[in-house]
């Protein structure tokens, strides 16, 4: 087994951690054995998810314009992830942190927000248009108008959000000599989504990107319906969202995602969280439409460690997902 080294193996601080995380080939992964598929996980960053990235970056530069100075309080809506990203970064450079979350956030993540010193407030009940995400950013207005120095980091509208990714994206092009033919990117704010598609948009680069949203999710059409995998799709219309920049979409359910967690899981052994198993499976149900001999990569975004009460817990499955089978380890000849 060859062990990789870095170039400059010590670090100045957790923050400069954050990016640079590993593109990983899925050789057992049941694919086309032509097709090349590529994972970047980005649940090796320290904070466990893709919006470590977004969170450093929004700070950084709202820090650099003066918006934003140390003593301040920043504010944010979020289902976990961007928490997790921000709770970090705030602690890091002395900043206040106050999160706006819904009942869906998990236990664990509460306790790691509580750990880093972030204050929680939490939304109830949803709103009838925009469920409670529309009711997380309605608690945000209300915070900004009672309180001073409070910067809003806003994931949603933060041109510094999909701006982040152009840096994912260079990363995973000098990884493959600039052969990516298929990109998955799942939704949300669509920060991610179009970072990745605009980077590859200016540099006139002929990757292919597929839209990974979820069943209920308004952000390309369709009424909203009930979802119970956080941190995939969304309630209400993306500010980054352009289609033209996107080669196709495709829907997922909650089901999806916990197959795909468990097929990456059984294949790969790689505990990936929610919007990764959705990523998995619309891999696998788009493969018939990607030539032969394509190099696909898929961007996973968070790590399964917080989905071990819901996705990868038999009770949970079995409440939620009665028919659902747990498959069984796949046994790989020894390499």
């Amino acid at each position: 087994m060859r062990i990789h080294t870095l170039s400059n193996p010590v670090s100045e601080s957790i923050l400069q951690v954050i990016g640079h995380t590993p593109l990983v080939e899925l050789a057992h992964l049941p694919h086309h054995p032509e097709n090349r598929v590529l994972a970047k996980l980005e649940g090796c960053n320290p904070g466990g998810s893709i919006k470590d990235r977004t969170a450093l970056n929004i700070i950084h530069q709202a820090l650099r314009s003066g918006h934003l100075k140390k003593g301040d309080t920043v504010v944010e809506s979020s289902s976990g992830n961007m928490a997790v990203g921000l709770a970090q970064v705030c602690s890091y450079y002395g900043l206040r942190l106050i999160v706006v979350v819904d009942p869906k956030l998990n236990d664990q993540t509460a306790q790691i927000l509580r750990v880093y010193g972030a204050q929680i407030e939490q939304v109830t009940t949803p709103t009838n248009q925009g469920g409670y995400l529309a009711a997380r950013l309605a608690r945000v207005h209300e915070i900004l108008e009672q309180n001073d120095n409070v910067f809003w980091s806003n994931q949603y509208g933060n041109k510094s959000n999909p701006r982040t990714h152009h840096e994912t994206m260079e990363e995973m092009y000098q990884a493959t000599d600039g052969r990516i033919d298929y990109l998955f990117v799942a939704t949300s704010t669509c920060g991610t989504l179009m970072g990745c598609a605009d980077y590859i948009y200016t540099h006139d680069f002929p990757t292919k990107v597929i839209a990974v949203d979820a069943v209920g999710s308004v952000l390309f059409g369709g009424k909203p319906s009930k979802r119970i995998i956080p941190g995939h799709g969304s309630a209400v219309p993306s500010q980054f969202l352009k289609e033209d920049y996107l080669h196709d979409c495709i829907k997922m359910s909650d089901l999806d995602c916990v197959k795909g967690c468990w097929n990456l899981l059984r294949s790969e052994s790689i505990l990936g969280g929610g919007s990764s198993g959705a990523i998995v499976s619309a891999y696998q149900r788009y493969e018939a439409n990607i030539p032969e001999g394509s190099t696909v990569a898929l961007l996973l975004s968070d790590r399964g460690d917080r989905y071990l009460d819901t996705i990868y817990h038999p009770e949970w499955l079995q409440a939620h997902f009665p028919s659902f089978q747990i498959p069984k380890p796949f046994h790989h000849a020894s390499t």
